[in-house]
This record gives structure tokens, C-alpha cells and sequence, in this order.
């Protein structure tokens, strides 16, 4: 999870450092302390973890009255298996190795912090964004009402944070959705359910069931079962042929600076949501939504044979109506939405952030919206200086306060990394630089 938990400390990071001055240097009055001379633990208060009506659980955590600049991030988090407790995700909030949390650097920054478990786990993106709402609700009666509300995610969270900043523009200022499957939910589901369908097409029988028919038993156990029983014959040197056409048949991404490792990586992540999520998104949905009936495959030594014997699969009408009603985006923004990805995307294609580009464009939201394109191999792989960019961009657009200058000494101490921040807030900053409709049309799979 570890891809997670990077993108969610820099992304806080970035909202916290780029917001409203805190109060402690907005108001006159007697000296306030120093945050240079206290540590975490002194300005940090995380409450006792609460109930929504939902069921979710939330956290919300203070710093000193002196320090809050009475402005709001919520943070909403990426999948979870649903086969796990419902509960905060605390592994998405810290980094590695020891390092700071989340709501310590939201709160050392001024800002109020709160998350929310969503109400589920699996496909939870519905019911994550009525749990985000209701949680600035639940803020606003026990803290007042914020001044301006934000909402980061990171990929599941990056389309909750997408819908509801499309949806709810009277409660949320400005949003940043990170690593998302924001440009069309189907396109998603079809990305796992291919390369599946290819997979069993190369490695007949290797894995139980099909693109549509998990074994229940498989789910809990697939983290073990693949390093035991699938990983030594996909990484079989005798099978090196049958593992190139998987990975240039489906078009999962390759790092060419690393391509063993990463295309490891990659079919490990895509068997890991498909085996994981098929069927509690099959029973959430009222069906199962992946169709490849219509689908030419391309990339292997025999594409004639490959489709005559691939796996064909229709998707159930009630899944895709479903998906059409709640999780798919429309580009019609009244607040502020920045986008940011990886173009090797291993998990969450780029290509969402073409579709969703266009979305915007021809709903006339284009000046609401930014993307910005990260070159590089890898889910929610952001350094510090492009998350700042993303929050930056979407601060600006929302007509925030700039930066303050202490709360960036303390936690973003090296000139260097200021001087690459402001060099990619000049170049994202205006939307007039964001591609044209006919540029990014060139650029649809």
C-alpha cells in the first residue's frame, strides 16, 4: 500500500502548505508560540475516532486554536479489499519506515483534518461520496463551519472526489483527484477484465474460474495463491513468449527504465483487483459489468486465433445502468478540479484523463479543470513538488490565499524543492495552456 500512503502525504501536503495564512498570522493580539519550537505531538489532537449514521467511522483531528486557520481538507482513500473490517485505512495515512502522518502534517499547517472509512469497503465509491458530505456536516456541528471546505483522493478516492466536486460545488471549493478512473467507470472494469480474459487465453486453466466467475474461496487467499501457484509459471523463462503478448495484447504499462520489475508489478496489480473485486462489484452492481464482446485484440503472434478463442462475455444491462447512474463522471464543474497521473499507470490507465479532459471541454467546463501528466511508471507515484503543483493549481483556480511562507520553511526546507514548485505552478497555472479539443482527440485509445 505503500503507493498509497506516498501520494497521500504529499497531496496533504501540498493543500496544507498552498492554503490560507492560520489564524496565528492573519489576527493581531498577544504573541503566539512558535511552530518551529514545538513538536508534532504539541500541535497534533486527534479525537477519539467517531460513527457516521452511515456506519462509516471518522477521525477528525485539531491543531491549537491559536494555529487553525479555519479552513477544511477532508481526504478520501483508495480501494480497499472487501474482505477487510471496516475501519480507516491507517496504512494509507503514514508514510513508510516511521515516517510522519497525514494529519500531523495537516494540522502542523493550520488546517482542520478528517477522513472517513466509507461506509463499505470494495466499490465503495458511492457510498464514499455521501460519507465525504456528511462529514463536513459532522465537522461543522462539532467545530463550526469551515471557511472553505477541499477534498483530495487518491485513485477509488480520486473519483470520489471527482463526483462530488461535480455534484455538491455549494459545500466543496475545490478538489484534486489523483490517479482516478474518472474518465469512464466501464473503461475501467473492462481494463481488469481484459487483461484477464488474455491472461486465461495464454495460461489456460492456471487460474480458477474466469474474468466473471471467482471461486469466493480464491479472494481471501489470492495474495498467497499468486506467489505460490501463479507467479513461477507467468515468470517461467519457458513461458517468456506467452508473457510478452499478455503485456503488449492488453497494453498494461512497462517501465523502460525497469521493465522486469514493473512488468511484474503490473500483472500482479491487475490479477490482484480482478480476482479481489469482481464479484463484490458484481453484487454491489446487480450484475456483472465487463463486456468484450466487441473488443479486437491486437498484439500477439496469431491475433485471428486469439480472437476466435478468447473468452467472449456480455455485460448485464442492470451493472451497466447502474454504473451509468453513479459512477460515471459528467465534466460539468462549478468548482475547481485538478487531475494529475501517471501516463504509466499500472493500475488506473492514463488514458482516463484524455476522457475526462474531453468531458470538460464539451460540457464548457474546461476553465474549472487542469490536468497535469506525470511521465512516469507507476499508481499514485508523485514527488512532493507535483502534488504541491496539483494543490497549487487548484488553490489558485479557486481564488485561495497564497501560500505561507513559514508553514513551507518547516516542511519543505529545501530551496530546491520550492524552485521546482514554482517552476510547475507557471507552467500548469493557466488553463489556457491545457490541449485543445483536436489535440486531445489525437491522443484517445
Amino acid at each position: 500500500m505503500s503507493r498509497w500512503i506516498r501520494v497521500c502525504l504529499t497531496l496533504a501536503i501540498a493543500l496544507a502548505t498552498l492554503g490560507s495564512a492560520p489564524a496565528a498570522f492573519a489576527q493581531d493580539g498577544p504573541e503566539q508560540p512558535s511552530i518551529d519550537s514545538m513538536t508534532v505531538d504539541q500541535i497534533v489532537n486527534c479525537e477519539p475516532d467517531g460513527t457516521q449514521t452511515s456506519g462509516a467511522v471518522y477521525r477528525i483531528c485539531m491543531p491549537p486554536n491559536w494555529w487553525y486557520n479555519g479552513d477544511l481538507v477532508i481526504y478520501a482513500h483508495g480501494y480497499v479489499a472487501p474482505y477487510e473490517p471496516v475501519a480507516i485505512p491507517e496504512d494509507q495515512l503514514c508514510l513508510p519506515d516511521n515516517g510522519p502522518c497525514l494529519p500531523d502534517i495537516i494540522n502542523v499547517l493550520g488546517y482542520g483534518f478528517a477522513t472517513t472509512s466509507y461506509s463499505t469497503n470494495g466499490l465503495a465509491v458511492q457510498q464514499g461520496v455521501a460519507d465525504v458530505v456528511d462529514l463536513v456536516n459532522v465537522f461543522a456541528q462539532t467545530h463550526g463551519q469551515p471557511n472553505h471546505v477541499y477534498l483530495v483522493g487518491v485513485s477509488e478516492g480520486g473519483l470520489v472526489t471527482a463526483l462530488t466536486t461535480e455534484q455538491y460545488p455549494n459545500i466543496f471549493d475545490g478538489g484534486v483527484a489523483a490517479c482516478g478512473p474518472v474518465g469512464d467507470f466501464r473503461y475501467q472494469v473492462n481494463y481488469f477484465g481484459n487483461f484477464r480474459a488474455v491472461f486465461d487465453y495464454f495460461y489456460p486453466g492456471l487460474i480458477p474460474g474466469d474474468p466473471v466467475n471467482v471461486p469466493p474461496a480464491l479472494v481471501p487467499i489470492w495474495e498467497d495463491y499468486y506467489q505460490t501457484d501463479i507467479k513461477p509459471v507467468i515468470f517461467d523463462p519457458a513461458n517468456a513468449s506467452k508473457l510478452q503478448q499478455v503485456m503488449a495484447v492488453t497494453k498494461a504499462p512497462v517501465d523502460p527504465g525497469d521493465p522486469v520489475a514493473s512488468t511484474e508489478h503490473s500483472v500482479k496489480d491487475a490479477l490482484w483487483y480482478q480476482i479481489v473485486g469482481t464479484n463484490d462489484a458484481t453484487a454491489k452492481l446487480g450484475g456483472q459489468p465487463f463486456d468484450n464482446q466487441r473488443v479486437w485484440y491486437r498484439g500477439s503472434v496469431n491475433d485471428w486465433q486469439l480472437n476466435l478463442m478468447v473468452q467472449r462475455i456480455a455485460a448485464d444491462p442492470a451493472a451497466l445502468a447502474q454504473i451509468n447512474a453513479h459512477l460515471q463522471t459528467s465534466g460539468v464543474l462549478t468548482s475547481p478540479l485538478v487531475t494529475m497521473h501517471t501516463t504509466l499507470d499500472q493500475q488506473v490507465p492514463y488514458a482516463h484523463e484524455v476522457f475526462y479532459r474531453l468531458k470538460t471541454l464539451f460540457a464548457g467546463s474546461g476553465l474549472k479543470h487542469i490536468n497535469i501528466p506525470i511521465q512516469r511508471y507507476g499508481h499514485c507515484e508523485f514527488t512532493t513538488a507535483e502534488a504541491l503543483t496539483a494543490l497549487g493549481v487548484m488553490l489558485a483556480l479557486a481564488g485561495d490565499q497564497p501560500m505561507n511562507e513559514a508553514a513551507i520553511q518547516k516542511l519543505l526546507p529545501n530551496p530546491k524543492d520550492q524552485a521546482l514548485l514554482t517552476q510547475m505552478l507557471d507552467q500548469y497555472s493557466d488553463p489556457a495552456n491545457q490541449p485543445d479539443v483536436n489535440t486531445i482527440g489525437a491522443q484517445t485509445p
